[in-house]
């Protein structure tokens, strides 16, 4: 969706709150990606996402077009969620998973297909190690490092979403880079 069609859509919104879903048609996958990539829980990126955008529904009349994508308000709505969420209570990843794994590994026929599997399972692993590291780190290092490397947001991005500058946004990307090396590698 062009800048164009959104403030078209956000003008559109003042007289006919149903145009909200053309809103939550585009956005909603990515969003919810987001908030899947910094929870690591499927069910629980849903109801965020859910959550994030009923927030964006009752206060969309107080959006103020600024030639900014109204996708990097929602990223701030959904962070600021997630952030709620972690602040609240530490997501712990259920054994029920590894159980699983487990018995899928003992599952497989062949030799290459079980190697690939564990392949897969040292993937999916690192990736886990990596998340649940990120989310011994300060919030405002997860936030510019989920944006960064989950979505693929540049900086300037990133600024608008958090209300940042760019230096800033750079500056936390470094150091919150070099400590989630630091733990991954403890």
């Amino acid at each position: 969706m062009t800048l164009a069609q959104e403030r078209e859509l956000l003008l559109g919104m003042k007289s006919d709150k149903k145009l909200f879903g053309v809103l939550y048609d585009n956005y909603f996958n990515s969003i919810f990606g987001y908030l899947y990539q910094r929870t690591g829980n499927y069910s629980l990126g849903q109801d965020m996402a859910a959550e994030t955008f009923l927030k964006a529904y009752f206060k969309i009349d107080d959006f103020v077009w600024r030639e900014i994508s109204v996708s990097s308000w929602l990223y701030r709505i959904a962070t600021n969620e997630a952030n709620q969420f972690f602040r609240k209570r530490k997501y712990q990843p259920g054994i029920l998973e590894k159980i699983l794994d487990i018995e899928l590994l003992q599952l497989t026929t062949s030799e290459e297909d079980r190697l690939l599997l564990e392949a897969e399972m040292k993937a999916h692993d690192d990736f886990v190690l990596v998340q649940e590291k990120l989310k011994e780190l300060p919030l405002h290092y997860q936030e510019v490092i989920a944006l960064r490397y989950f979505e693929n947001k540049d900086n300037v991005e990133i600024g608008r979403i958090l209300e940042k500058p760019e230096g800033t946004i750079k500056s936390l990307l470094s150091r919150g880079l070099e400590k989630l090396r630091a733990l991954v590698l403890k």
